[in-house]
């Protein structure tokens, strides 16, 4: 049988682009060399695209971030042709005195970015203009996915429980940082989460006590986003993750915990430190299990998803009461993210979860072509 040739494109310009790297090299180490031909795309943090000589080799996260690994030799420069046409991307060498130009037909592309700029609905365009099939959530989907703030109105609209919270745009607060903290506390109280409505993997993210915390919380929400969330703190909240995959009827997975080894799950907690805990299933009773696992496909619905997500939920330590916190349209992808963990526990080990995700994408896209462009 043919080998499907599988673009993985990763890296990125966002604040995630190391973590990234550690997902995309785990893709490459587990994809079957027997079924794919896998093509390395890398994204430099400055947006130019590049043919690697090789794929990512750290499946840490933590190293990635350690080694700050330096930028590829763009001597072969990739170019996505944003058109239908037999030649996906144009490959520029410009290692000679003559430029080379060369094409490369690809099957399917595997998106492994996280955050703007490739989880968030442009590089899902791009792919539409394309007409390649590609891994997971179309531009709807990825584009409410990575909006913290319009993700929650979609949920309230779907009737899904979401913790009281306060949209607060950049612009309003270097208007008056005092009137917006007087709304913050009036409406929400104190302690509160801040967040950069549009970043991945708690980067920009805050627990403020206090409003001297609250305004150095926003302040640094503000440096990474127009627009900042602020959330009400549930009462001795555990972090509930649910992984969801398929396409029109998709699965839940066993749902898994976070034990974090500071206040919360932060980036320092997900990524540097090797002391927070990861239970998988959940300690939850099976009415609380059933619970999350049919809000998190409610949620992957209400947001049009396909592919993947991780849903993240918030369970009120004395009361029970389950919060949708958000839906992750690329979530980490690294072996031992939870993710890939959750569906290795439930019956789906990543090589097959792999394979799974290419068929959802290539399934996707020919429904796709069944539909009519003209009259």
């Amino acid at each position: 049988m043919k080998k499907l040739r599988i673009g993985v494109i990763y890296g990125g310009r966002s604040g995630e682009h190391e973590v990234s790297l550690a997902s995309a090299a785990a893709v490459f180490k587990n994809l079957d060399p027997d079924r794919y031909e896998a093509v390395a795309i890398r994204i430099e943090k400055d947006g130019r695209w590049a043919l690697p000589e090789r794929p990512p080799m750290l499946v840490s996260a933590a190293d990635v971030i350690a080694t700050k690994a330096a930028p590829t030799d763009v001597a072969r420069e990739a170019h996505l042709v944003a058109h239908p046409c037999g030649e996906t991307l144009l490959s520029i060498d410009r290692s000679s005195s003559v430029s080379v130009v060369s094409g490369l037909t690809l099957d399917v592309v595997f998106p492994v970015l996280h955050g703007p700029y490739g989880e968030d609905g442009t590089v899902q365009g791009l792919l539409e203009l394309a007409n390649v099939p590609y891994v997971g959530a179309g531009v709807l989907a990825s584009a409410v996915g990575m909006d913290k703030a319009t993700m929650k109105l979609v949920f309230a609209a779907r009737g899904l429980p979401v913790c009281d919270y306060e949209v607060v745009l950049t612009r309003d607060w270097r208007r008056d940082e005092r009137a917006v903290v007087t709304t913050v506390v009036n409406r929400l109280g104190l302690p509160v989460f801040v967040k950069p409505a549009n970043l991945g993997s708690s980067v920009g993210i805050s627990k403020a006590k206090h409003a001297t915390e609250l305004r150095a919380a926003i302040e640094l929400a503000a440096s990474f986003d127009r627009k900042i969330v602020v959330e009400a703190a549930v009462p001795h909240a555990r972090e509930i993750e649910v992984a969801v995959l398929g396409n029109d009827e998709p699965e839940a997975s066993v749902p898994g915990e976070i034990v974090p080894s500071r206040e919360f799950y932060d980036y320092q907690a997900k990524y540097i430190d090797d002391d927070s805990k990861t239970l998988i299933p959940a300690p939850l009773t099976e009415a609380q299990a059933g619970e999350v696992r049919r809000l998190a496909i409610n949620a992957f619905k209400a947001v049009d998803c396909a592919g993947m997500a991780r849903v993240d939920f918030l369970l009120a330590g004395e009361t029970g009461v389950v919060y949708v916190n958000e839906l992750n349209t690329i979530p980490g992808f690294t072996t031992i993210s939870m993710y890939a963990k959750m569906w290795a526990v439930t019956g789906l080990d990543y090589p097959a979860l792999l394979d799974r995700l290419i068929a959802l994408a290539l399934e996707r896209h020919a429904e796709k072509q069944q539909l009519r462009t003209s009259l």
